[in-house]
């Protein structure tokens, strides 16, 4: 099994080990802010407000006029709780294992998307539109599906409050954009395309997050990027530039 490693088990566990130091410290961060509830909601007031103020509170006038359509809100409540784990953590998984020479610039890209969004969560702890229903907002996870998640056993793993920057934006927009560097078939890049925009919509449809979230989450993926490839790839070009060759990761 270890043969087929690209780099052999301790690159593999080096790289195991350093997404679970970037999870333990989104961990840190939720546990800072979930007794953080009156700044959480008056940060989310704060996000109406500044919606409302340039004509783009579009949310629940969207959210509400698809709530009919079972269907569509049972495939954004099933993307939503799914693709942000699942298609990210699988495609690292196979940029590892079959594009190895890409995944050292991808890692560190992660990385420092995942630094900048806890500072934003510590110092912007924000609640998420599902919570305010009051504004026109429906949880429609926990009203269609009859999953909390805000429960305990969610919570456990969840920061309710980590809504800027949307990390599913984010990291979708990171995924996206290696996919179709990464690949020459034209409805593949095309899906990847494709990709971001059908996260976004997700994550307004089932109320998780309001398109200044999104906003920032494109932010932090560009922060990301420019950070790995400008700053960091020329201290190791050969391993953490995006075209490395990938004969010594570390």
């Amino acid at each position: 099994m270890g043969q087929r490693l690209p780099n052999g088990w301790r690159d593999l566990f080096i790289q195991l080990g350093l997404f679970f130091l970037a999870y333990q410290a989104y961990r840190v961060v939720r546990g800072l802010t979930d007794a953080q509830d009156a700044l959480a909601f008056a940060n989310a007031d704060r996000i109406i407000d500044i919606e409302r103020a340039l004509g783009t509170f579009f949310e629940p006038g969207l959210q509400a006029a698809l709530l009919d359509h079972a269907w569509l809100i049972d495939t954004a409540n099933f993307l939503y709780v799914n693709t942000h784990f699942i298609i990210t953590t699988s495609f690292l998984v196979w940029l590892y294992l079959f594009r190895n020479e890409h995944f050292y610039f991808v890692r560190n890209m992660f990385m420092v998307a995942m630094a900048i969004a806890l500072v934003g969560y510590a110092v912007y702890p924000t609640a998420p539109p599902r919570l305010i229903p009051e504004a026109g907002f429906v949880d429609t996870i926990a009203t269609f599906t009859s999953v909390q998640q805000d429960s305990d056993a969610v919570g456990f793993l969840v920061n309710k409050y980590a809504a800027v920057p949307s990390m599913h934006i984010g990291f979708g927009l990171m995924v996206a954009g290696i996919g179709i560097a990464a690949t020459r078939r034209r409805l593949t890049r095309a899906l990847w395309m494709l990709y971001p925009v059908m996260i976004f919509a997700v994550i307004v449809i089932t109320a998780n997050h309001f398109w200044l979230d999104a906003a920032a989450g494109v932010a932090v993926a560009a922060a990301a990027a420019f950070v790995a490839s400008r700053l960091l790839a020329p201290v190791r070009p050969e391993v953490w530039s995006f075209s490395a060759s990938g004969e010594a990761p570390a």
